[in-house]
């Protein structure tokens, strides 16, 4: 069940299953860049305006699981307007600044994504545009990312499963609640 805080706007109703913190691994793969594996820690939250903050890093991980050093940051604020329309700006360490625009389905958490602006510095990597889809599936998060260069049409490059990470405050609570000492509850 997704829990819709009390002082969220109302315009940001229908993205509520996005708060919270996730955390997750996915597979990063682009034409020119290394192919690797990469751990996520995703932020969306709110202050009561009309739009949500997202913050993300990524970090390349071994073999094992293990961080071997960062990936990626961005970080930006997801707007809705008329109806389920949505206006996100991005802005990534790697000096891109993007405009998307998208929206959510009709009856289903998913959230289709595409950038209408990309403005690069010099020193960036070239990028001329993206798309994202977002989709929350039995509790969880997963999203994929295509993007463009000049040289490489629009194709896959980075993908990622993230589950919710538990406030253990929350938990405590839930756990307080038990009957008992909690343990009957696994018997």
């Amino acid at each position: 069940m997704i829990e819709i805080p009390s002082d969220l706007h109302p315009d940001l109703v229908p993205l509520a299953f996005l708060l919270g913190d996730w955390a997750g691994a996915g597979v990063a793969d682009f034409p020119g860049d290394e192919k690797c594996n990469f751990g996520q820690e995703v932020t969306f939250s709110h202050d009561g305006r009309r739009f949500l903050e997202y913050v993300s890093r990524s970090w390349v991980l071994d073999g094992e699981g293990e961080k071997v050093r960062p990936l990626e940051t961005e970080s930006g604020y997801w707007h809705v307007t008329e109806g389920r329309k949505l206006e996100v700006v991005m802005v990534r360490d790697q000096g891109v600044v993007e405009v998307w625009y998208g929206e959510l389905a009709e009856g289903k958490p998913q959230i289709d994504l595409v950038t209408d602006a990309v403005a690069r510095l010099a020193s960036a990597d070239e990028y001329s545009g993206g798309k994202r889809l977002y989709g929350y599936v039995n509790s969880d998060l997963m999203w994929v990312g295509e993007k463009s260069t000049p040289e490489v049409p629009m194709r896959p490059y980075m993908s990622a499963h993230l589950k919710k990470v538990v406030d253990p405050k929350s938990w405590a609570k839930d756990v307080a609640d038990l009957p008992d000492d909690g343990i009957a509850f696994f018997r």
